[in-house]
Parts: structure tokens; sequence; C-alpha cells
């Protein structure tokens, strides 16, 4: 089962899919993608860790997390955006490579059998990005939503702090 749950920065998209893993399991999994850049991250990083308690089983794995055994979990993946970026810096902003290359992790995950539930930002609907580099991500990370959203059972969209089915 894979839920996709996308939104804007602080729309409730990790407080929505938390409460989702804990209505599903008493022993979720959260699965972190980031790369700790520099301190500032580190603190967000940090937030996010002080949102879950003991119930919660914490992996960290930046590229290719079909490599932990998940069989029979709920796993809530925080967040497509940050995995993403890392094959992005990886292949040099090489956009064909990371699209191929995270549609392959995700695919390679999603064969076990397990809860998947999957974060990622929109990043498309505010400004339009000022560097080529930023439109080139916007771009990456719009088709690979829409990759995820078409391979998930359900589809949620986060507003505000609400939830909108999509799917």
């Amino acid at each position: 089962m894979i839920y996709y749950i996308s939104g804007g920065a602080r729309s409730g998209k990790s407080s929505y899919a938390q409460n989702l893993a804990l209505s599903l399991t008493n022993r979720p999994v959260y699965l972190a993608t980031a790369r700790n850049w520099d301190k500032d991250f580190e603190k967000r990083i940090i937030r996010h860790q002080q949102d879950r308690d003991e119930r919660w089983e914490n992996i960290e794995e930046e590229k290719y997390p079909a490599k932990i055994d998940f069989t029979g979990k709920v796993v809530v993946i925080d967040c497509v955006t940050l995995w993403l970026t890392n094959f992005f810096v990886d292949t040099k902003y090489d956009v064909e490579a990371s699209l191929e290359q995270i549609k392959q992790a995700f695919d390679d995950l999603t064969q076990q059998e397990a809860t998947f539930i999957v974060i990622s930002n929109e990043l498309g609907m505010g400004l339009h990005a000022d560097t080529e580099s930023g439109r080139k991500f916007t771009d990456l990370q719009g088709w690979c939503n829409q990759y995820i959203a078409r391979k998930a059972d359900k589809a949620i969209f986060m507003v505000s702090g609400l939830p909108l089915m999509l799917k």
C-alpha cells in the first residue's frame, strides 16, 4: 500500500503522515532522506526527531532505502524533495539522470510488502525560481511527484493543515 501526501511548506504533511502511520501501527518507521547540509538544517532535523516518541523506529538513508528490509512495516518517507535533492546534487544537476535514478530507487523500495506513506513538496505552485538550477529542480520535482502519485493507492494534498483526498 502506498499513500502519497503532498503540499506546500508547513502545510501539515508530516503531522498528517505521522498520525496516519500511528493509526495503522503502534511501531511505525520514520525514514529520513535528508542530508545534514548545514547548522540550520541540523536544527530542522532535530525538530523533526523531537516530533516523534519512543514508538518510532528512526532510520536515515539518503538514496537507497530498498537495501533495508521493511517487510510488514508502516514506513513514513520524509521526504521525496530531500531524497530527490541528493540525486540532483550527485548527478551534477542532471534532470534526466536524477529522475531515472529516483524512479528506480522508489520502485525497488515499493517492491517490498510494506505500507509506505510518502511525503513530498509541491514546488511549482509558488513563485517561479529565479535560477536555472531552481527551475530545473522544480520541473524535476513535478515529474517525480506525478510518477509517485500514479503509483500510489491513495493521494492526499495538504492545504493549511487540512487534507484534500485526491484518490
